[in-house]
């Protein structure tokens, strides 16, 4: 038992500092995770032999992922991006799984072993990209909305692919592990075909119907006893339940989860379901990649490593040749189209599963998987390069080929009021300007933002507000005020700055992200400034007190109380912000001013209460239905 408590130490302990430290070098936690799992193997033998069994065990993480995936399918939202995900991502899957198999099956592989290669290589890392999108704020751009897609049906292909590979079994190669990978009872083994036949799909259909039809009730049931973790429990029977029926009819227990996980997406339970999945999965799915880079032969890189690091760099460039001719086809144009194929150019954290399930069935030799683990997992780690050069060369270039190409509007008339910037805040100040019959002229250098303003009619110009060549066009020198509602912090502060240097009779609004950069505009010279999330949250603030039973006009005073306090006591907090040290966030004088600001907003609350008292009229408080 002592044993067994060691293990799970040095597995979790090579966990918690591998991957925070990968994170932090934006390498990604599943790389985190092969790199954990390299130093407690191959680097200091620290696991042995039982990565192999604890693997097995781990590879249930990939059915949970599964399944999740599944329920991540909403029909409306799939049918929405039907075009992309069927066309682009059905192209791309096609397309490379073709050219890998073609090109393994030239190196005399047979050709077994060359579809499962191209299978293989035709998948991208899903964790990999969707997490840099996502640090990078790039989801939602065109290139990160195909990668989606393109990673979407990527993630389902798996599911055809897991079921393939069994018949795939080459004649003379061993099988690794299989005896431990797949169990030994089966309902189908000694049948005819088509009762074989028969009883899969008569599987399939009573995954979907109990689904469909069972699981309700039996989780209304549970939710009545009130117990959370019977919940879970259900939860895990459901899938472990599903993947035992499926490995009785000899097919991919990942199949039958993923199929109840699209029978569940639009279940009343799904949200309960998936936080109680979410854990496991996460913690299943890194054991499985830790004993993957456990198992990476060192002796193999060592002899080979020129094969291995030719064999990557082939993967990432044929990959990418190929989505740049998909980006082309598709009308995805610019740095959008290097994005979308630069992302997607490395192999994936599934291809360590399809690996494993080869090994297992007989379709690929050890050894030769053990070269492909190390192809696989190098294009993985090259993957954060290929994003450094997206922004570091590909970006800038487009970048100054769009500002040549799109010249600044001429701007033909003035105001007395210029609007910098104008994104969701910056619309409704110039709305409520024009509402009030005052003229505005609003600048931004997104093109998509000045045409929605043209729609309705408001005067605007595209161009970069940050160049003062501009608003001198602009008319900022007879203007009497600049609102700056600039999307970029940075820009923001140097705006305000060169303003006040150039115009310092010009009256200066400005937005603010937060505390911090409300002071940093200030200290710039802005006459006022307003943070963005400031008046919103004390709306709701004040809700939040008359929900609670405050009066509705005491609600109101206090929040003025709350402003009027903050406001007295902003000038000292300016000049001790000021004062911090480069690199330290919070000072004690800062802390203890606040402190003393926290207190005259208790007293100014409770001044307050004893005044309304007598004035307030009658009033019903809401009624607390929980």
């Amino acid at each position: 038992m002592t044993d067994y408590f060691v293990q799970a130490f040095i597995y979790l302990v090579a966990a918690v500092i591998a991957v925070p430290l990968a994170r932090r070098f934006g390498l990604g936690s599943v790389l985190g995770y092969l790199v954990a799992g390299v130093v407690i193997g191959p680097m200091t033998g620290l696991v042995g032999q039982e990565t192999v069994t604890l693997q097995h065990f781990a590879e249930f993480g990939v059915v949970m992922m599964l399944f999740l995936v599944g329920m991540e399918l909403d029909p409306k939202s799939l049918w929405a991006m039907r075009n992309r995900l069927l066309g682009l991502g059905g192209l791309q899957v096609t397309l490379t799984a073709a050219v890998a198999t073609g090109f393994a099956w030239s190196l005399g592989m047979a050709w077994q072993t060359a579809v499962a290669v191209g299978f293989l290589f035709s998948l991208s890392s899903t964790a990999i990209v969707l997490q840099t999108l996502t640090e990078k704020g790039l989801v939602k751009t065109e290139g990160g909305q195909s990668a989606f897609s393109v990673l979407l049906f990527q993630d389902i292909a798996v599911i055809p692919m897991l079921a393939v590979i069994p018949l795939l079994a080459v004649s003379g190669i061993s099988a690794i592990g299989a005896e431990r990978g797949h169990s030994s009872l089966s309902l189908v083994e000694n049948l005819p075909g088509w009762a074989h036949g028969l009883a899969v799909v008569g599987a399939i259909v009573l995954v979907i119907v109990c689904g469909h039809y069972l699981s309700r009730p039996l989780f209304r049931y549970v939710v009545q006893s009130g117990m959370r973790e019977v919940f879970t429990a259900t939860s895990l029977m459901l899938i472990v339940g599903i993947a035992a029926l499926m490995s009785l009819v000899n097919l991919s227990p990942a199949l039958g989860a993923f199929l109840a996980g699209v029978v569940l997406a639009n279940s009343e339970f799904r949200h309960e379901l998936e936080a109680n999945i979410e854990p496991f999965k996460g913690l299943l799915l890194g054991l499985f990649f830790i004993t993957v880079g456990a198992g990476i032969n060192f002796g193999v890189l060592a002899e080979s490593w020129h094969t291995v690091l030719l064999l990557a760099l082939a993967v990432i460039i044929g990959k990418a040749l190929i989505l740049v001719g998909l980006a082309f086809a598709f009308g995805i144009r610019s740095s959008e189209g290097w994005l979308f194929s630069l992302g997607l150019a490395q192999a994936g954290e599934f291809g360590f599963v399809l690996l494993t399930y080869s090994t297992q069935n007989r379709v690929i030799p050890a050894d030769t998987a053990q070269m492909l683990s190390l192809v696989v997992a190098l294009s993985m780690f090259l993957t954060p390069l290929l994003f450094i050069v997206y922004d570091r060369v590909v970006l800038p270039r487009y970048q100054k080929a769009s500002n040549e190409e799109v010249e600044p509007d001429e701007i033909e008339e003035q105001a007395p009021v210029i609007v910098a910037g104008v994104g969701r805040f910056g619309q409704i100040v110039c709305r409520l300007l024009r509402a009030n019959n005052i003229p505005s002229v609003a600048l931004d250098h997104a093109l998509e933002q000045i045409e929605n303003l043209r729609r309705i009619q408001l005067t605007s110009y595209f161009g970069d507000a940050t160049r003062i060549q501009l608003l001198e066009t602009a008319g900022i020198a007879e203007a009497r005020l600049l609102v700056v509602a600039i999307d970029d912090r940075d820009r923001a502060v140097r705006l305000v700055r060169h303003v006040k240097q150039l115009y310092p009779a010009v009256w200066v609004l400005a937005r603010a992200f937060d505390r911090g950069h409300g002071y940093e505009l200030r200290e710039a010279g802005a006459d006022d400034v307003v943070s963005e999330t400031y008046y919103s949250a004390l709306e709701l603030g004040g809700d939040a007190l008359t929900a609670m039973g405050v009066h509705p006009e005491r609600a109101r005073r206090m929040t003025q109380s709350f402003v009027a306090s903050e406001k007295a006591h902003e000038d000292q907090l300016f000049n001790a912000w000021r004062n911090i040290e480069e690199g330290i966030h919070f000072s004690p004088r800062y802390g203890e001013l606040f402190m003393k600001l926290e207190e005259s907003l208790g007293h100014a609350m409770r001044e307050d209460a004893r005044r309304i008292e007598d004035e307030a009229p009658a009033w019903t408080p809401p009624r607390n239905n929980g």
